[in-house]
């Protein structure tokens, strides 16, 4: 194919130069005396991205899924129960994650489309007048659905209700590009992955845990390794790990921090709000529907475009990988064929988008979906001029 492939799917993302270059290093000695002080830095610096103080901050080698499996094995133990609620791809494979670990699982599934039930976990966390309720798991943003859940109101719950409850909280296609606040939501155990806000190859997990958490690896009854909070707390304590870390991606990791303190946590937010404003203008202009079924449910990160009956989504994304070398993300479990998926997270801005959207067009027109040429184009390029005329100059 004669020119780049435009990656527009909701992770891997877009790797700045920057980051290339800082893992392009000789294999260093993880043991070496001075390895500490490149590795706690890190772990200090990466508490601002989840915008947390007190608590812990791992990196395991893996990804989100070794995150969520660390959240069970560490903080639960067989038989707790765990409220949960499914409702895309993700959300659900980590409800049948816990039980495979033999938890006693109160889910609540929900269409696609929708996003975390406050009102039934209110409910539900208000008759465990016994305190049953070990963990409330939630997906912060389904990245399979563009659906972004209310976090916040998950915490104002457990307050109201005086509930000692775990908050676990899937945040892998949201922590550093998506609004996220750890202290603040009382959220005890976090999942992120290094292929999205982060900027990086696929291969780490990190993940914020809370003193609470920490408290509660004491009691569980799982038996636990290789993921273990306790081994890592105790050798990252002196600046190591309890096996070979993933040290080049360590480093990589190292500038994606620094690049985001750099641009600032509020700037990243905002850019990434509005550049998915444009794609969300785009995708009306084509006479196409979020999957997303309420606009506070829309989410910053991805958006799962919903095609009309008698046509492939699947169609579409062939078209514009081989015709046209872009990469949309495919509709995952019950939404297959039924969308397809604009990532617009990371290290992106909104000619980058655009590059994206046009390719998305030319992918739809190839399958005869009916539109005016450039009609979601322009839709972004007037949301994205009209939101630049309101940037300070400093943002520039």
């Amino acid at each position: 194919m004669i020119g780049y492939r435009t990656l527009a799917v909701p992770g891997p993302t877009n790797m700045p130069f920057a980051i290339r270059q800082a893992m392009d290093v000789a294999l260093e000695d993880h043991r070496a005396p001075d390895f500490p002080e490149f590795v706690k830095p890190l772990l200090s610096d990466l508490k601002a991205v989840f915008r947390m103080t007190s608590g812990r901050v791992f990196m395991f080698p893996g990804s989100g899924t070794a995150g969520w499996e660390a959240a069970i094995g560490n903080c639960l133990s067989p038989r707790d129960m765990v409220l949960t609620s499914s409702f895309g791809q993700f959300s659900g494979l980590w409800v049948e994650m816990c039980r495979r670990f033999n938890l006693d699982v109160k889910n609540f599934d929900m269409d696609w489309g929708e996003g975390v039930p406050l009102d039934l976990y209110r409910r539900r966390l208000e008759a465990d007048k016994h305190h049953r309720i070990k963990a409330v798991l939630a997906c912060h943003n389904e990245t399979a659905t563009g659906v972004t859940s209310d976090i916040a109101g998950i915490r104002q719950i457990l307050d109201d209700l005086d509930h000692p409850a775990l908050l676990f909280v899937d945040g892998v296609s949201s922590i550093g590009a998506i609004d996220f606040r750890m202290d603040e939501w009382g959220v005890d155990v976090a999942v992120s992955g290094s292929q999205k806000g982060f900027m990086l190859p696929t291969g780490l997990c990190i993940m914020g845990v809370s003193d609470k958490a920490m408290e509660a690896c004491a009691r569980s009854d799982h038996p636990s390794c290789y993921l273990d909070f306790t081994d890592m707390a105790t050798a990252n304590d002196q600046g190591y790990f309890p096996y070979t870390p993933a040290a080049t991606l360590m480093r990589g990791l190292r500038a994606s921090v620094d690049m985001l303190m750099e641009e600032g946590l509020d700037n990243v937010f905002a850019r990434h709000a509005r550049l998915a404003d444009g794609v969300r203008a785009a995708v009306g202009a084509w006479g196409l529907r979020n999957c997303a079924r309420r606009p506070e449910l829309h989410s910053d990160t991805v958006t799962a475009v919903v095609v009309d009956p008698g046509t492939n989504a699947n169609d579409i994304i062939g078209a514009a990988y081989n015709h046209y070398g872009v990469s949309l993300g495919g509709g995952l479990g019950k939404v297959a064929g039924k969308v397809f998926r604009i990532g617009h997270l990371g290290w992106l801005n909104e000619a980058m988008v655009i590059q994206a959207l046009g390719g998305a067009e030319l992918a739809l027109r190839h399958c005869g979906v009916n539109f005016e040429a450039g009609s979601g184009v322009g839709a972004a390029i007037e949301r994205f001029t009209e939101a630049r005329l309101d940037l300070p100059l400093a943002a520039e």
